[in-house]
């Protein structure tokens, strides 16, 4: 599958302090320790956040106890060919038969899948789509290491055994949530989405950019 003529797409949405959060986690913000002045010659903030606000990847400490750390987490399912494949408006759940269209033997290793005509950037979604934890099985056995998802979470929001995320635990893959795919046509392109060396965090923000391949 290839991808509409163009160069970079960003699929991270804005982070500030009206940025949608988990209910109960934290959410963004901002303080200022130093500003531009007399005798200051730069501005320093201090910012507060849940490494879960924005786009940002999943550690399995987040769903494993004494899970490894997202610094510990290997990179290389972070960058690399991908298909991004829409399921619009196919909730609450992801399954197969939604994605089964765009599946062949040339598919990369690197799966996001598109739920939202217009992902809600300002506002959280309590009905967020979610994967079916046998599609994650079916990606994984097709040698997929990374999903990725434009809601904030894999599971459903209100998911207290967290299938999903127990199937990416146990065969080892790796995730993205609250990804932007509203201007991403179906196709195949190259995902850069770096975690930070957080050596203790349960996740990390990304700056998720799709490349056009070469």
């Amino acid at each position: 599958m290839r991808a509409p003529e163009r160069l970079l797409w960003d699929i991270s949405p804005p982070v500030h302090a009206g940025s949608p959060v988990f209910p109960g986690d934290t959410a963004y913000s901002q303080q200022w320790a130093a500003t531009i002045g007399p005798g200051c010659p730069v501005n320093v903030s201090a910012v507060t956040m849940s490494p879960h606000v924005g786009a940002h990847a999943d550690a399995p400490l987040h769903y494993e106890a004494g899970g490894a750390s997202i610094g510990e987490v290997p990179l290389a399912p972070f960058i690399g060919p991908c298909r991004v494949i829409h399921a619009i408006a196919r909730g609450p759940l992801v399954r197969w038969e939604h994605i089964a269209h765009a599946i062949d033997d040339a598919l990369p290793p690197r799966v996001l899948v598109r739920t939202y005509e217009r992902m809600p950037v300002d506002r959280w979604d309590a009905r967020l789509a979610a994967y079916a934890p046998d599609v994650v099985e079916r990606l994984a056995d097709r040698g997929v290491l990374l999903i990725g998802i434009d809601t904030a979470s894999i599971d459903p929001a209100d998911s207290k055994q967290l299938p999903s995320h127990q199937v990416i635990r146990r065969r080892g893959l790796r995730v993205l949530e609250n990804l932007v795919l509203d201007a991403v046509a179906e196709g195949d392109y190259e995902l850069i989405a770096l975690p930070l060396r957080l050596t203790t965090a349960d996740a990390s923000p990304v700056r998720a950019v799709l490349r056009a391949l070469t």
